[in-house]
């Protein structure tokens, strides 16, 4: 797995994959008036104004609601204590506002780990699978693509994570998404996660046995 537990900078989506999954997509069109299984940014950037403008505000009100009553996933805390005690460098690339994004990290108790200038949303970046986040976030660091990695929830993370060029971690437990043309790890949870580092990386402070 490419040394996985080596990789000290690590990118995630939000939504779906730090938070428990709170946002009713199917609800959000209703709401705007848009087709289902449409892109919703894609196409209310299409719209024309004043329904561009309007769109847009009022999914800021929608999503707002969703960032405050954000719910961590599980083993969230855990996976973040184990990353910190190895010196890893965390970052968010959300589809979301970069302000509804702080608001969620605030929610689910992991907004000590961020420094904001790495918490990157819509008006931040072009959305994913776009990978000029990506891109941005490693030109920060200034790091290569090889020293990172992209955890998500959504074909989405894995794209913009593979045109950017760096490992790819899949979190879901829905049995019906998978991409594993664009996935080099694919987990159930945080929790399992976890696991998986935990097996392949030594503990931080271990020293060998004296002979």
């Amino acid at each position: 797995m490419q040394n996985l537990h080596q990789r000290r900078y690590w990118v995630f989506d939000l939504d779906g994959t730090l938070t428990r999954p709170v946002h009713d997509f199917d609800h959000i069109r209703r709401e705007l008036g848009l087709a289902a299984d449409v892109d919703i940014l894609a196409t209310l950037a299409a719209l024309g104004e004043p329904r561009r403008s309007q769109s847009f505000a009022r999914l800021d009100v929608l999503e707002r609601e969703y960032a405050l009553c954000s719910q961590p996933a599980e083993g969230l805390q855990r996976l973040f204590d184990w990353l910190s005690a190895r010196d890893c460098c965390f970052g968010i690339l959300t589809r979301n506002r970069r302000e509804l994004a702080l608001l969620s990290l605030e929610a689910i108790g992991v907004a000590a780990h961020f420094d904001p200038a790495f918490v990157l949303g819509r008006d931040d970046a072009a959305p994913k699978p776009d990978p000029g986040g990506l891109h941005a976030l490693l030109d920060a660091w200034r790091i290569a693509p090889q020293e990172a990695l992209m955890v998500g929830d959504f074909r989405y993370d894995l794209e913009a994570g593979r045109n950017a060029g760096l490992l790819t971690v899949h979190v879901d437990r829905r049995t019906d998404r998978n991409w594993p043309e664009l996935t080099d790890l694919r987990v159930h949870s945080l929790t399992e996660l976890q696991a998986y580092l935990e097996l392949a990386a030594p503990a931080p402070d271990s020293a060998p046995l004296a002979t």
